[in-house]
């Protein structure tokens, strides 16, 4: 008895079928080559694009890290340059005009702290 079955693209069958034993692989179309080599282009030129992008955002989160890490190094330099009395003098007085930041800043701080020291546990 022969069955009627109907292959989808991409899929394959030899059982089931009477007067064809071809085995159906790549696009799963079966209707001429160029539809694989135009799909397999279009995913070239496709990732050609995203690794330029790629690329480009790399470049500019380069430039960006490299900005920021020159104002750090000179806020290190200032830091070190600095007397321990001046900057303590400072943290004072920034506390008294803004406690509200000056409490949030140290909760923080000791936030990071706790975390720091448990994780070493």
């Amino acid at each position: 008895m022969a069955q009627n079955r109907t292959d989808f693209p991409g899929t394959s069958s030899t059982t089931g079928q009477t007067g064809n034993s071809s085995t159906h692989t790549g696009t799963g179309t079966g209707i001429g080559t160029g539809t694989g080599t135009a799909t397999a282009t279009g995913l070239a030129q496709t990732a050609q694009q995203y690794g330029e992008k790629i690329a480009e955002a790399a470049g500019q989160a380069k430039e960006y890290v490299g900005e920021k890490m020159t104002v750090v190094g000179d806020k290190f330099k200032e830091l070190q340059n600095a007397d321990l009395a001046e900057i303590t003098e400072n943290a004072k007085d920034y506390a008294r005009k803004n406690p509200g930041q000056a409490i949030l800043i140290s909760a923080a701080a000791g936030l990071l702290v706790g975390l720091i020291i448990r994780g070493r546990r």
